[in-house]
């Protein structure tokens, strides 16, 4: 039995990748371990709670002795790093936490594990691990910066980040090659494009909109909507880290992409169209019968600042070196997705009983 460190495994991509896990490999033992901040929430996990082959630790990766315990307890035979402050917006406003979190707090994870799977040193004096032993990095494509209209981000395309988060998850992506290159410990980075799907946070487009046409308040859009990104399915994205996990080359970088462009306004009319559409249907326990949802809601604020206008993810290397393929398209995935949200009205208003409401409104009130 292999035994999984899963840090940030509350939050939406991480939780969506403990159930993926122990489905696909009942045989592995999951430690979950999320500092459950304001978007970790542990009702993304009620289903799998009570399962033998899993385990929750609440604690902050920045904190080494935590860390350190852990490894000692669990003896892992991988990591996989979601633990991350995500929000672009928010790392504007503040930061130094996205500093703290992302950079800080992998380099205690890579520490860690270094100490713990080293079992001595080769004739060349580099330090040997134990034998199948992975630290895995989950990056974003927002290292690489902004494209103009046509190319694609390839893994060899140059860092350059435009964000206060972006830059965060570059320099740790950074930190952790680094730890390959020097230490030669087996670590793996993948970067991936925009994921949507289910227990997203509703602080990012795709829940906030299907949250805010539910509830007829206006859809704020940024600048005039145009900017475009490249979509992938949260499962689609956890498929293919276990693709890297179970079939990728130390010390590389792969990029996870879904084939699925889309400008932002493109997609807020999608959420309009479906939304209206399926609560018109009457299929569901929502106190709106669609009627009155349209284009109108649509509000167009100030840009952010230093947004991005176009990422584009080339996954050729994963897809013809490691064999993976999404198996979604957007059109599909959307759908989904909003049939998730408009069946999960209970979750969506545990989540955003928190400090979100607060932030949303002083957000948004400020364009």
């Amino acid at each position: 039995m292999k035994t999984v460190l899963v840090t940030g495994g509350a939050g939406f991509i991480g939780s969506n990748f403990v159930k993926y896990m122990l489905n696909q490999h009942p045989d592995y033992k999951i430690v979950n371990v999320d500092a459950l901040t304001y978007a970790g929430n542990l009702e993304n996990l009620t289903d799998i709670e009570n399962s033998l082959n899993y385990v929750f630790e609440r604690g902050d990766i920045v904190d080494r002795s935590f860390i350190q315990n852990l490894f000692d307890t669990y003896n892992f035979d991988m990591v996989v790093n979601f633990a991350a402050e995500s929000h672009v917006d928010r790392s504007i406003e503040d930061p130094e936490i996205f500093i703290k979190t992302n950079v800080m707090g992998t380099l205690v994870l890579l520490d860690e594990a270094k100490n713990h799977w080293q079992t001595g040193k080769d004739d060349c004096g580099y330090p040997t691990y134990r034998a199948g032993v992975r630290y895995h990095q989950v990056s974003t494509d927002e290292v690489y910066g902004a494209l103009g209209k046509t190319g694609m981000f390839t893994e060899t395309t140059p860092i350059a980040p435009n964000s206060p988060y972006s830059a965060s998850k570059a320099s740790a992506d950074l930190v952790v090659r680094s730890y390959g290159q020097t230490f030669k410990l087996p670590i793996t980075i993948s970067r991936c494009s925009n994921n949507y799907g289910p227990y997203h946070f509703p602080e990012k487009l795709i829940p906030l909109m299907i949250s805010n046409v539910v509830a007829l308040k206006s859809l704020p859009v940024y600048g005039d909507g145009m900017q475009i990104r490249d979509w992938l399915h949260v499962k689609d994205h956890c498929s293919g880290i276990d693709t890297i996990l179970q079939k990728g080359v130390a010390g590389e970088v792969y990029n996870i992409g879904g084939n699925n462009e889309k400008a932002n306004l493109e997609i807020v009319n999608l959420i309009i169209e479906n939304v209206g559409e399926m609560l018109r249907s009457g299929k569901y326990p929502i106190d709106n019968d669609g009627s009155k949802i349209s284009k109108e809601l649509i509000t167009y604020v100030e840009d952010r600042l230093g947004h991005d206008r176009r990422y584009a993810i080339d996954n050729t290397k994963i897809t013809t070196e490691l064999g993976w393929e999404p198996s979604y398209t957007f059109e599909q995935g959307i759908v989904e997705t909003i049939e998730w949200y408009l069946n999960n009205q209970a979750w969506l208003e545990q989540v955003k009983s928190g400090d979100y409401q607060q932030y949303y409104e002083n957000m948004y009130s400020k364009k």
